[in-house]
């Protein structure tokens, strides 16, 4: 390397880099100083939301997929909506009701989104938080939109429109990084068809299964929950698919139906181990589930069940 493009090497390698906004994200993971305002606030949540239909159903539970993300389209599309009517002349009446039915979408949303991060893990609630924080000023801001327009300052209530877009999408930005980047919100459970063929697969004998006690087992890829209850053997996938706990480490309850179900030893959801469906939240998804049988000569087999 001449001398000229060695001084250029080094002059390059001095320029400072400019902070990306993924970089600017991945750093609230570990911002710790936010911790003691999670624990207060979640400890809140706890505290009046307790399990049942009402934390079920804004988690999401009935309609087998979360409620927050969907219900966020509301108050999005109206406030975008507003800002580029507010561009037109003439259109005036028609932004106030868009500002107003935003603000009004906003209220489930919020809570939706309350009871979900409520049961994050740590670095997701550091970035969920901030997430909050933004969207919050955003519903601040046009409400006070609202108010000057309902007070005929067009002027005014375009500013406080617009700022308030500014921290929606800041905050959507960071809602996007919790849910693609943390995997917030996605089944966490192993993609069974994926990584089991079809057919049956021999498992362990089965006398090495205590009778109630759920145990762990490996078949393949895939780490499986297995219950032996008297003559039934009933095999989930065992990565809880809300955040990927242990379910073999987890409680053994019943239903209102007497049937078995396994409580996720992280945030308490509860899978029926029949058919690994959604007993109670946050879990959403089914837990994937195997048929399985015992052969002649006591050897368990699992096939996924389609």
């Amino acid at each position: 390397m001449n001398r000229r493009a060695s001084k250029l090497f080094r002059r390059g390698a001095r320029q400072p880099t400019r902070p990306h906004p993924v970089d600017l994200a991945e750093g609230l993971e570990h911002a710790r100083g936010l911790d003691r305002a999670i624990r207060a606030i979640s400890g809140a949540v706890h505290r009046v939301l307790h399990p049942g239909p009402v934390k079920d159903a804004l988690h999401g539970v009935p309609g087998g997929h979360p409620a927050h993300p969907p219900l966020t389209d509301l108050p999005m599309g109206c406030w975008i909506s507003a800002g580029v009517l507010d561009l037109l002349p003439g259109t005036e009446r028609a932004s106030k009701t868009l500002v107003a039915a935003g603000l009004a979408g906003a209220v489930p949303t919020a809570l939706t989104g309350l009871a979900d991060w409520s049961a994050l893990h740590k670095e997701q609630q550091r970035v969920g938080l901030v997430h909050a924080m933004g969207t919050a000023g955003a519903s601040l801001l046009y409400t006070a939109s609202l108010v000057a327009r309902h007070q005929g300052r067009d002027t005014a209530g375009r500013a406080f429109g617009y700022a308030g877009l500014t921290a929606l999408l800041a905050g959507g930005f960071l809602g996007g990084h919790l849910a693609f980047r943390q995997g917030a919100g996605a089944s966490h459970a192993d993609q069974v068809a994926h990584l089991v063929p079809l057919g049956w697969h021999d498992l362990c004998p089965a006398s090495e299964l205590p009778d109630g006690w759920p145990v762990h087992r490996r078949l393949g890829y895939i780490s499986l929950f297995v219950l032996r209850s008297g003559d039934d053997i009933h095999v989930l996938a065992d990565r809880c698919s809300h955040l990927a706990g242990p379910l073999h480490q987890g409680r053994i309850v019943t239903d209102d139906n007497a049937d078995p179900c396994v409580v996720c030893p992280w945030h308490g959801s509860t899978f029926r181990v029949r058919d690994g469906s959604v007993v109670h939240g946050p879990a959403t998804g089914r837990q994937p589930a195997f048929e399985s049988r015992v052969l002649d000569d006591g050897m368990v087999q699992v096939r996924p069940v389609p």
